[in-house]
């Protein structure tokens, strides 16, 4: 947690090593649309602080190289970057609207 928090506080250099791994990664993973909807859901400043908390620590746990699963593993190596971004979803739900998904989809077919 306290890598997630020292990598979060350099926001531009936080959110190109962002792009830049979902850039790499994207068409391997089934989950990277949801994943820039958290992104753009964070990023939003109507969205209240908790909920912006929690998906960055589960985009942070995306790009952060300490992982629980080495995600060079084939089929495995996402499975727990998913599973924490499917549980901070679970916790916000109602927070990801309509147009951060439409910013998502967007993004995607940019990549």
């Amino acid at each position: 947690m306290a890598a997630i928090r020292r990598s979060l506080r350099d926001e531009a250099r936080f959110g190109s090593e962002f792009m830049g791994r979902l850039k790499r990664v994207a068409k391997r993973i089934p989950f990277a649309e949801d994943l820039l909807a958290a992104w753009f859901c964070a990023r939003d400043p109507a969205t209240p602080r908790r909920v912006r908390m929690t998906l960055l620590a589960a985009v942070g746990y995306f790009v952060l190289p300490i992982d629980a699963i080495p995600d060079l593993l084939p089929f495995l190596g996402f499975t727990d970057d998913a599973a924490v971004l499917a549980a901070a979803i679970a916790a916000v739900a109602g927070s990801i609207t309509p147009v951060h998904r439409e910013k998502a989809k967007q993004a995607m077919a940019e990549l």
